[in-house]
């Protein structure tokens, strides 16, 4: 029961809830990234994956930050109570770690149910024992670790508490550090951002290029000749060097456009699996360097545009 000598002040009320805030977040994104792992190194056919690399990314962004924020406020609270035993008896402690142990148990039992509905569906069953096995450690870890907390004595020689420590920032950094041999470096991402800028620009230039000719039953002569003031439109150029994409006229029907890639499409995607592209986006596969994209345009698909009527004077 909490006593007069060990009543709650604000700032212990913050820290308790901010350790606890940080904990879930941190529980529920390593679990994610961990899922991500198994899905990446036992593909399943039936798993369209939308944003893989993203997703990796999204729980590694929060980890970096929270994780550490984590293991700080539970090393200073954990020094603070062994400086004021009497703050072991705080109501707020005591509430935050009990809502953690029920916590932790509904997250075991729910995503279980998630996991054995999934492998009902028919996804592979090593994915589907390999991702029970990691919500049973990390989420049972968590329930005994706040478990043994609740009824211990506070030491200053608690070695416990400093081994498993030591056991979960292994872990947890040594997951991060693995997801970089997966999605690669930010470097290299930004270079498959750029890689995806350019590959956009191709698919707006092929649009207008086949729109003009659907007005003027002819290929432009080259970019240019696709601005359009009223529109507003003005052929982009390449997003890192500003120069202007490669056009070629090689028929009354056919032309190219080129452009230079930093990777290859094909190896962009880390995902091994059988992963969700969109219906076109195999039409614009790339080489590493220069790469064209030849196009014949098709009259009876693409038919010309009539021109419309001139407009008539009205007479009084």
């Amino acid at each position: 029961m909490e006593t007069a000598s060990a009543k709650s002040s604000p700032r212990d009320f913050f820290l308790y809830f901010l350790a606890i805030g940080t904990l879930y977040i941190s529980v529920w994104r390593f679990i994610d990234l961990l899922f991500e792992y198994i899905n990446h190194i036992f593909p399943d056919a039936l798993d369209y994956s939308w944003g893989f690399n993203s997703a990796i990314r999204w729980s590694i962004s929060s980890l970096l930050i929270i994780f550490p924020v984590y293991l700080g406020i539970t090393w200073y609270l954990r020094k603070d109570a062994i400086a004021h035993p009497e703050k072991r008896e705080l109501r707020v402690r005591k509430w935050l770690l009990n809502f953690t142990l029920f916590l932790a148990a509904v997250t075991i039992i729910s995503d279980l149910v998630v996991l054995v509905n999934r492998f009902l569906e028919g996804e592979i069953t090593t994915r589907f024992i390999l991702k029970v096995f990691v919500v049973l450690v990390v989420a049972g870890a968590v329930f005994g670790y706040y478990f043994w907390d609740l009824r211990r004595e506070t030491k200053p020689d608690s070695k416990p508490s400093r081994i498993l420590a030591i056991i979960a920032a292994v872990a947890v950094f040594g997951s991060i550090a693995a997801g970089f041999f997966i999605i690669g470096s930010p470097a290299a991402a930004r270079q498959l951002r750029f890689d995806e800028r350019r590959a956009n620009d191709l698919q707006m230039l092929q649009g207008e290029i086949i729109n003009y000719w659907q007005q003027k039953n002819q290929l432009p002569k080259s970019l240019d000749d696709l601005k359009d003031s009223i529109r507003g439109f003005t052929p982009p150029n390449d997003p890192q060097t500003n120069a202007s994409y490669e056009y070629n006229v090689l028929g009354s029907l056919q032309f190219e456009l080129c452009a230079v890639f930093k990777m290859d499409s094909q190896k962009q995607n880390q995902h091994p699996g059988v992963y969700y592209e969109e219906p076109y986006d195999h039409n614009w596969k790339h080489g590493k360097g220069r790469t064209c994209f030849y196009r014949t345009i098709d009259p009876d698909l693409y038919r010309i545009k009539e021109p419309y009527p001139k407009p008539q004077r009205v007479l009084d």
